[in-house]
Parts: structure tokens; C-alpha cells; sequence
């Protein structure tokens, strides 16, 4: 097979033909710099850990964020639809029923990848829904609710609206301001247009099923309700230093709401159709409306379009019933809310995020295997597509998807991951190639290692700086560039932690030119957010905002460490240097890959396994 192309220019891998002894089928002796980029690109990957810093195995087991619990899940869904599995939450009259056994399968799957159950329970509901199934269906006996069910089959405790977490913006808070802000309205006669204390009866189907609660009490308690405890939930995030996030204050908004009020009543016409339009809808619509959320969203790559208002609804209703998560798994959530554009959740936007927040694609992937006609292909090519065309870095992109999708199929394999490492192989193969290529002519033309790696973070920051500033000009239609002059670890401590990782204590400045005025902002992290923050420094508001998307890019770099590991397990395989010095050289210099620490570990694992693929003699 020939091997991929190099953009960067160097030859490709030849083969020098020679005869058998005592035959003539042709054999090949690959040259030495064939053998060295084989044994330091197969080094590299011969475990998904060495091209990284991030700690992923621990992801393994749902520490620090539950990404492969959600690629768990994906992956079952996807291959019991499409066997014909039943996802429809029905009203019947059974003790179970179809949508029973694939919540049984994808709670025990989640929790098998680290999820407690709660959190398992959560991500299964939610990601079934997103596979088309209602949130509830039915009044009042064979009532089911999807959230419930998640619940009593991963057999938690039902927690209430209050001890449910957001998810974490820095800081976090949890659902209490919105409860509390109910309860006051409540004790204050201003939540309800009826008072009880002026009802001829306590309640039944007269008030559940008649003009006055269906057309006065229930809409009116839904739509006020939701948007009382969305506005407290955004204000309690502005009270405790977090930008308010417009998606967890609506979906806590309207579970608050719906946890106090009868969540499957119909409503009067005027909210909708008979039998289609519940409390719930309108509690969501509220609840999105005040938030500031869009009416419709779309599926990104399928174009499905939902209800805002609807989802949001739904949403709340599953979270009132599914017990009592934690904020990882209200992050997981978060995530999957990353298909949806307008953007309003997840990590959607063209930063690559940290390997632990890598959820969204695999919820993209299981709804494009869901339409009609997929197949392996058509979902893999669109995955790659979708980071070719919209992420700052796609490279590093689908290199981040690889890994974390060989380490979600280190425990569970599927249509979902296959997909993706589908999709991702290609880009990692040519990216090991090239680096691998660079390092081996570049130290033989006499360079050193520590300016090989410095020169392919280089590269890698001026990529960043060209394409955040195309996305912004086509954005703003002006033209923008940006250069980042200066990042580095130590911007104010003196700790030796903080003195030597980027990611720890920054030092940014950044230049931002906009049609042709150049704004320059020196220590951005440490001295222009807090003053910008406080009201002051205006002025430079528009350069710092351009200025986020990059440095949060090279921020998260550490996620993918291939320029640090590939040139390292090159010096090593040419016995220019032993694995341990090779290690300590590369990390060094890779002053965007290494924000972390981490890069030297894997690399020196890397660089012993290339001197034994250098030694290894196959007849």
C-alpha cells in the first residue's frame, strides 16, 4: 500500500526491489528512514494513551467527565434499532414493556463505563428520547414516564428538583434557587391565579379534567412557574460569578415547575392541540423563552428540527423523576445538547475541547446511523466532513475523536465507535507520517530536537491564528487577523506547578488587527479579563472576545500531544538519543502540546517501544 501523502514536502517511502535466493518472486529492504518512521508512527500509537497528556483511561471509569458511558450507550442503541428493537414509551397494560429491556441494556452499559446509576440512568434516558422516544404517555393508571423508568430500572432514589446539580461553568449551583424562588411565589399567592383558600373542593377530576384547572389554574402555573424559576436559576449563576448558562437554568427551570404542578394535563386551545399540548410543552416554552433560547434548533449534518419549547419541556420532565444525578452527568448532558445548532449546550463551537468532553460527535453519530439508508461510510465521511469544514484545528480534532473512541472501544465496540475511528484513522496516519518524516530528514540535516518540536507547535499555532481569523472575517465580513505574541506559563505565581505548565497560569497577549488597526493585549488571562470584568478597559472588549476562541484552542492543546511523542520516538529509533533524554527534550520545547504535564511519560514509553520495532528482525 503506498503511504500517505506528505504536505509538507518529503519524499515518500520507496522500496528497493531484490531477487530471492533461488527464485524470482521479489522481496523489498526498506531503507532506513522507511524503518525508523515505521517503528516511530507505530510506536506512537501502539497504545491511544501516548499521544496525549490527558488522563484517559481514568475516563475509563467515569473519573473526571462520562463520555465513554455516552459512547456505550450510543453504540447499543444504534445496533438494537437497528435490529428492530422497540424504543416506544406506549401505554399498556403490563408491568413492562419493549423500551424496558433497552434501558436495562444501556443503564448497565453506562454504569460498566464508570457511571454511578443515577448518572447512568440520565444519559439513557436522554439519549433515547433523542432516538425519538416521548418523555411520558398516559393518565392515569399505565401512566409512564421516561424518566421514571430510567430510575426504578437503575433502582436510585428519587432526589427532588433542589439537590440536582448543574453542570460546571468554573463554579456550579444546583437546582435550589429554582425550587425556592417557587415556594415564594407560592407562599405569596403569586404563583397560582386561584387561590386554594377560596376552592369549593380540595381537587379530583372536576378541577384535573374541567375549565378550571385545564384552561385557568394549569397553564397559567406552568408558564409563570417556569419563568420564575428560570430567571432565579440565571441569577443565582450571575450571583456566584458564572456567565449564566441559558440551557441548564431553562431545563431546571421548568423541572421545578413541573415537579410541584400536574406535569401531563392537557391546556386550553389557545396553547395548542388536544392531547398533543400539556403542561409540560408549556412549561418549556416558558422556560426556554425566558432564558433567551431560540424557538427551533436543528440536528447538526441531519437537519432534524425540534421544538426548543418542546425539548426544553421534556427535558425538565425527565430530570424532575430520573433521582439524583451529579455534575458529571449533567455535563454528559450538556454534551449531547452540543448536536443541536443554534449553539445552546456542550462544546459545539469550533474549539476542540479536552478529551474528556468528546460526547457530541458520538450523539451525531448515532443520529445519522438512524436515518434511512446509513451505512459505516456515509456516517464516518460525515463525521470527518463536519470537523474538516467547521473546527479551528481539524487535524487535532479527529486525532482527539481517534483516541477517544479506541479507548470507548476498549470496553464496549459498536456501529458508533467504529464510525468514528473510521473517520479519524486516515488524518492520524497521515499525521503521524508527516511528523514522523519532518523529524527523521530535519535530524539528519543537523537540526535538533527540541527545534523540530518547537517548529511543528509552530505550525500549529500559526494554523490556529489563520483560521480563527478566516471564521471571524467571514463572520463579521471585515478583515481580522490575530497572533498570538506571547504564551507561557508563571503570569503571576511563583509556585514551581505553576512556573513550568502553560495551562496553570497563563501568560497570553495577543494581537487582533481589524481592517487594518492592530490592538495589542498584554496578559490577557491574567490582568485584562478581571479588569474587563470589573467595567474597565472597555476598549479592548471587541480584540478580547476575537482573542477567546484562540487561546482557549492552544489552551486545551495538551489533549493531543503527537508533536512532542512522534519526533521523540524518531530520535530514539535512529539512536541519535536514549528514550529518557528524547522525553525530557521534546516535552520542553512543546510549548503548546505540553500545558500540562504528562507529554514526557508517553513519550518515553513511545520512544523504547520504536528501539525494539528498530530491532525486530521478521522473516
Amino acid at each position: 500500500m503506498a503511504p500517505p501523502p506528505c504536505r509538507s514536502g518529503h519524499e515518500q517511502l520507496s522500496t528497493t526491489p531484490s531477487m530471492k535466493e533461488g527464485g524470482n518472486m521479489s522481496s523489498t529492504q526498506p531503507t532506513e528512514r522507511e524503518q525508523v518512521i515505521l517503528a516511530a508512527t507505530t510506536a506512537a500509537t501502539a497504545n491511544p494513551n501516548w499521544i496525549t497528556s490527558d488522563m484517559v483511561d481514568a475516563l475509563m471509569g467515569g473519573h473526571g467527565q462520562l463520555n465513554i458511558a455516552t459512547f456505550s450507550v450510543a453504540d447499543i442503541l444504534v445496533a438494537e434499532l437497528k435490529r428492530g428493537a422497540d424504543n416506544k414509551l406506549r401505554l399498556t397494560n403490563a408491568p413492562s414493556q419493549g423500551i424496558d429491556e433497552l434501558l436495562s441494556k444501556t443503564i448497565k452499559a453506562a454504569m460498566a463505563a464508570g457511571a454511578m446509576p443515577a448518572n447512568a440512568a440520565l444519559i439513557s434516558a436522554v439519549m433515547l428520547y433523542l432516538t425519538g422516544t416521548r418523555a411520558q404517555i398516559g393518565v392515569p393508571a399505565g401512566n409512564r414516564k421516561l424518566g421514571a423508568t430510567a430510575r426504578m430500572i437503575a433502582g436510585v432514589d428519587r432526589c427532588g428538583v433542589s439537590a440536582i446539580p448543574t453542570s460546571k461553568k468554573n463554579n456550579k449551583v444546583s437546582g435550589f434557587p429554582a425550587v425556592m424562588a417557587l415556594y415564594e411565589a407560592m407562599r405569596k399567592g403569586e404563583l397560582s391565579p386561584i387561590s386554594g383558600y377560596d376552592l369549593p373542593i380540595s381537587g379530583g377530576p372536576l378541577i384535573g379534567h374541567g375549565a378550571l384547572g385545564e384552561d385557568i389554574i394549569f397553564p397559567a402555573m406552568a408558564d409563570k412557574g417556569a419563568r420564575i424559576a428560570t430567571q432565579a436559576m440565571m441569577d443565582a449563576f450571575a450571583g456566584g460569578g458564572m456567565k449564566p448558562s441559558a440551557f441548564n437554568s431553562a431545563v431546571l427551570g421548568a423541572a421545578a415547575i413541573l415537579e410541584i404542578m400536574h406535569p401531563d394535563a392537557a391546556v386550553a386551545d389557545e396553547y395548542g392541540p388536544y392531547e398533543k399540548t400539556t403542561t409540560t410543552f408549556v412549561a418549556g416554552k416558558a422556560a426556554a423563552e425566558t432564558a433567551g433560547l431560540p424557538e427551533k434548533i436543528t440536528v447538526l449534518l441531519t437537519g432534524q428540527e425540534y421544538s426548543t419549547g418542546q425539548l426544553i419541556g421534556d427535558l425538565g420532565l425527565i430530570f424532575k423523576d430520573i433521582g439524583g444525578p451529579s455534575v458529571i452527568g449533567i455535563m454528559a448532558v450538556d454534551e449531547m445538547m452540543g448536536i443541536f445548532t443554534p449553539d445552546f449546550a456542550g462544546h459545539a463551537g469550533p474549539v476542540n475541547p479536552p478529551l474528556g468532553h468528546i460526547s457530541t460527535d458520538a450523539v451525531i453519530a448515532m443520529k445519522l446511523w438512524l436515518e434511512e439508508g446509513a451505512t459505516q461510510e456515509s456516517v464516518s465521511d460525515a463525521l470527518r466532513k463536519r470537523r474538516e469544514e467547521f473546527l479551528f484545528d481539524p487535524e487535532i480534532s479527529m486525532i482527539s475523536m481517534n483516541i477517544v473512541a479506541k479507548k470507548a472501544a476498549q470496553l464496549r465496540r459498536g456501529p458508533v465507535t467504529d464510525s468514528m475511528i473510521l473517520a479519524s484513522e486516515p488524518v492520524l496516519a497521515k499525521a503521524l507520517y508527516r511528523r514522523a518524516a519532518k523529524a527523521y530528514d530535519d535530524l539528519k540535516a543537523g537540526k535538533e530536537l527540541g527545534q523540530i518540536v518547537r517548529e511543528l507547535d509552530d505550525e500549529r499555532k500559526h494554523k490556529v491564528e489563520r483560521n480563527v481569523g478566516a471564521f471571524f472575517s467571514k463572520m463579521m465580513n471585515k478583515s481580522i487577523s490575530l497572533s498570538l505574541t506571547h504564551i507561557g506559563p508563571g503570569a503571576r505565581r511563583n509556585n514551581k506547578l505553576a512556573k513550568e505548565w502553560m495551562a496553570f497560569d497563563t501568560h497570553l497577549d495577543v494581537e487582533v488587527t481589524i481592517d487594518g488597526v492592530t490592538t495589542k493585549i498584554e496578559r490577557m488571562s491574567d490582568r485584562v479579563l478581571p479588569d474587563l470584568a470589573q467595567g474597565k478597559r472597555k476598549e479592548l472588549m471587541e480584540a478580547f472576545m476575537l482573542s477567546v476562541p484562540l487561546v482557549s484552542e492552544l489552551m486545551f492543546s495538551s489533549s493531543v500531544s503527537l508533536n512532542v511523542t512522534v519526533p521523540a520516538a524518531v530520535a530514539v529509533a535512529m539512536g541519535r538519543m536514549d528514550a529518557d533524554e528524547a522525553a525530557k527534550i521534546a516535552q520542553k520545547a512543546g510549548y503548546i502540546s505540553c500545558g500540562i504535564p504528562g507529554a514526557d511519560v508517553h513519550a518515553r514509553l513511545a520512544g523504547r517501544a520504536a528501539k525494539t520495532f528498530m530491532g525486530v528482525q521478521v522473516v
